[in-house]
């Protein structure tokens, strides 16, 4: 098919809802998204008893093949569990026809609700009755940090609901473990580009998880070949909690297609926004026309990003009050940005059409504020001609090369 697709892969437990409705934007980005009922999942938890990594494996890597054929480009995108068979399959099935997505991948369970007793497994692993009767159950928070949602999960529980498994045999859990051990060896031989999501609050696993697969991936920093997204406002379950459109915005960013295309284009869908919203993008648009980067980070969070694209001496992330003083520096008196158009509003971000000045000359297009609770979180410029912009900006800048001010593991990360 002309058209890229996704393979997505739920986690232990779970069903395709633990991605939320990542595949309905990715649908609604232009690919075909793809899933699978991992063995054992999807009927009732006593059917993973006997179930043993390498049945996953084998499930996950035979769809792959299948889905490989029907694509000239795929991309695989996991959570938890899925995520580490993602990741496992990658290395395996040698993929290079398109980019992986590892989402919250507990590589080490260590995070903050994770009992001081866990290691007490280990031993229990050596009694085979034991862990086949021995039940894991899911507990409090449910990997949730929205106390709204996560009343709702609680009652779907309460009514066993097949959204996903309540508890899951320890069993299970050992080959669980013994999957993490075959991910954690040879990830520097995966050649593919990566992108990994983690939530800095994860209860399951902590972002010693997320720098580990980042730092090791095709070799990381070496080889520039991974990325790394941290989310400030969510525990584990990343794709429905409170940080699940940033984490769909970065995921279709990063497999190629432009979320603010994706939004208002293909979705055309909008919502209001309070008056200090408003204001505050009334605001920003004023510096920007006065050609002040430095000043937008008054309005913005203490990590506030601009994005600047392109193959250009301009290009990169500017991060930050210092990187976007650099950017103003770089631009003094050259460049600024006029004809605003009216904001439109999709998922907590706000797009506006604008004019990019260059001296007497122009580049038209659109600038999407993510913002959140009234704050710029980012910001992205999107010329619509870019050739004809980097003709005009000039000063070629490798795409594999990031600015040094962009390399920080912070909101994103490029090596």
């Amino acid at each position: 098919m002309a058209e890229a697709g996704v393979f997505l892969i739920h986690g232990l437990g779970g069903t395709q809802y633990d991605l939320g409705t990542l595949h309905k934007q990715l649908t609604s980005a232009g690919f075909i998204t793809h899933s699978i009922v991992l063995p054992g999942h999807g009927t009732k938890p006593e059917d993973l008893i006997g179930v043993h990594a390498e049945d996953w494996l084998e499930a996950v890597c035979a769809k792959y093949d299948e889905l490989s054929a029907q694509h000239e480009e795929l991309h695989v995108v996991g959570m938890c569990m899925g995520a580490l068979l993602a990741v496992e399959a990658c290395k395996r099935q040698r993929h290079t026809k398109g980019r992986l997505i590892a989402l919250a991948a507990p590589v080490f369970v260590d995070g903050w609700s994770v009992p001081w007793y866990r290691g007490l497994r280990y031993l229990m692993y050596r009694m085979p009755r034991l862990t086949d009767r021995w039940r894991v159950n899911e507990e409090e928070p449910y990997g949730i940090k929205n106390e709204r949602l996560r009343a709702v999960v609680r009652a779907k529980f309460a009514k066993g609901d097949s959204f996903a498994y309540s508890w899951v045999p320890l069993a299970c859990v050992r080959e669980f473990d013994r999957l993490r051990r075959l991910v954690m060896k040879g990830l520097d031989s995966i050649e593919c580009p990566a992108l990994v999501i983690h939530a800095r609050e994860d209860e399951l696993t902590s972002l010693r998880s997320a720098t580990f697969l980042f730092e090791r991936i095709g070799a990381g920093r070496r080889t520039g070949q991974a990325q790394m997204v941290v989310l400030e406002d969510s525990y584990h379950l990343i794709c429905v909690d409170n940080d699940k459109e940033i984490v769909a915005r970065h995921v279709v960013d990063f497999l190629g297609a432009s979320p603010c295309t994706a939004a208002v284009v293909r979705e055309g869908a909008t919502c209001s926004a309070s008056a200090r919203t408003l204001d505050m993008l009334e605001r920003a648009c004023a510096l920007l026309q006065q050609g002040a980067f430095a000043a937008l980070h008054q309005l913005g969070t203490a990590d506030f990003a601009w994005y600047q694209p392109g193959r250009n001496r301009w290009s990169g992330v500017f991060r930050g009050s210092k990187g976007l003083s650099r950017l103003e520096s770089t631009l003094a008196g050259r460049a600024n940005f006029e004809g605003f158009g009216s904001p439109v509003f999709n998922a907590g971000v706000a797009i506006v059409r604008a004019t990019l000045r260059l001296g007497g000359h122009e580049s038209r297009g659109a600038i999407a504020f993510t913002v959140r609770r009234n704050r710029l979180v980012e910001a992205r410029w999107f010329p619509d001609d870019p050739v004809r912009e980097n003709a005009l900006i000039g000063g070629d800048t490798p795409t594999d090369e990031a600015p040094p001010h962009a390399r920080r593991p912070a909101a994103l990360v490029q090596a």
